[in-house]
């Protein structure tokens, strides 16, 4: 089953955010509110969700053997962080 929508768009957020999988500890996730804030604030240093989804594109062709997996991350921590939508 596909993302929905608002999980598409805080997953392109998160990857454009300044949190890096590797500061995170292994057996703990980020809760929502820490999710929210790294979105709202990637959100609004990129033009909004048109330019996260941007610079997503541009990840994918400047990097992408790095892009595939940042993204997966991104899903899955917006997944835990928000499992209903």
């Amino acid at each position: 089953m596909a993302a929905p929508l608002i999980h598409t768009a805080r997953s392109a957020a998160l990857f454009c955010s300044q949190l890096s999988a590797c500061d995170l500890p292994h057996d703990t996730g980020l809760g929502p509110a820490e999710v929210t804030a790294a979105v709202a604030a990637a959100l609004a240093s990129h033009g909004g969700s048109p330019g996260c989804a941007a610079r997503v594109a541009a990840e994918y062709g400047d990097h992408p053997e790095t892009a595939s997996a940042r993204m997966q991350w991104a899903l899955q921590v917006v997944q835990r962080a928000f499992p209903c939508g």
